[in-house]
């Protein structure tokens, strides 16, 4: 096995992390990415109880279980959205949400996203993965009249809110890891390149790589591990399926996940149009050596069944590369 495979706990925030531990270890998985929702990994209490940090540590060798990150997507995208309303609400805790003044609530969660960073440093990982928010994803379509001043003074906006936490990163020697994904500052690759170069190639910036959310953008996923290959600070094993039929569209239509007449879905790793073996390749080389975590999303599948399935078929497509040349046998011939 060249890498560990770990499961990213965000989707079963709905069972304690004790129940969880012992599932994933059943699914035959190395080791868990904690989401800091649910009882999984709360940054309060990191930092406010002496006791926590240890506890989650002990929990996880319990059950033989490793640790690389922690994420925390919800929190990072009430930093930058344009717009906060109900569906922030609906993700955040009460102490961050406050009487929901969307500035507040930016404000609030910068700062949590800073004390995420101080939570990760005291849980031992250097990775922090997450979303950012948007200030431009509304003006995707570009019409209204949409000029290029309006784009570049979201950049801007993004950089101003962003660079304070990434600066407190780079303190701490921790690494913040955008999943690349519709809704955030960067889905695609010219908006990764834009990003970085707003930022000013920040050293603690960089990406959690996700293909699922390229696939169906219906990009190679491996170029964007070779565009950013310095840049690819964690992994997500995520597939996804366009089921294009003529009748259906590739913006989803506002039907939900699930629904068959989408134009794409997720779907349980294996059952999608992910070219895990193109994939690996690249990694192996960038010289991505870190953990190979699954994100498991199938409405149509039962999810232990799929978490279970996954551990096997990551493990079973993973390798390392070669460090010979396959020919080198013929040198002395």
């Amino acid at each position: 096995m060249a890498r560990a495979v770990t499961l990213f706990t965000g989707q079963w925030a709905d069972l304690p992390i004790e129940t969880l531990a012992a599932k994933a270890s059943e699914f035959g998985y190395d080791g868990l990415e904690l989401a800091c929702w649910g009882d999984h990994f709360e940054v309060d209490k990191a930092l406010a109880d002496d006791g926590y940090i240890q506890s989650r540590k002990d929990l996880l060798a319990r059950h033989g279980l490793q640790y690389f990150s922690i994420s925390n997507h919800l929190v990072g995208q009430c930093v930058a959205d344009a717009t906060i309303d109900e569906r922030h609400r609906a993700i955040l805790p009460d102490r961050l949400w406050g009487d929901g003044d969307p500035d507040g609530v930016r404000e609030r969660c910068a700062q949590e996203m800073m004390d995420t960073g101080r939570a990760a440093q005291a849980f031992g990982v250097d990775v922090v993965n997450g979303f950012t928010g948007s200030p431009v994803w509304h003006l995707i379509y570009r019409f209204p009249p949409t000029s290029d001043e309006m784009i570049d003074a979201g950049y801007q906006e993004f950089a101003a809110r962003w660079q304070p936490i990434l600066d407190v990163y780079a303190e701490l020697g921790i690494k913040f890891a955008l999943e690349a994904h519709p809704g955030e500052i960067a889905y695609d690759i010219y908006t990764a390149e834009k990003t970085l170069e707003v930022l000013d190639n920040h050293p603690s910036f960089g990406f959690n790589f996700d293909p699922s959310h390229f696939i169906h953008q219906l990009f190679d996923p491996v170029k964007f591990i070779d565009r950013f290959a310095d840049r690819i600070f964690h992994v997500h094993v995520k597939d996804s399926k366009v089921t294009l039929d003529n009748v259906s569209s590739i913006l989803g239509s506002h039907l939900n996940f699930g629904d068959h007449r989408r134009g794409w879905d997720f779907v349980s790793p294996g059952h999608g149009d992910l070219d895990i073996d193109s994939m690996i390749r690249a990694l192996n080389r960038i010289g991505y050596t870190g953990p190979l975590s699954v994100e498991w999303e199938d409405s149509g599948m039962d999810r232990e069944f799929g978490a279970t399935e996954s551990a096997a078929w990551v493990k079973a497509n993973d390798f390392t590369a070669s460090a010979v040349a396959f020919d080198a046998a013929f040198a002395d011939e």
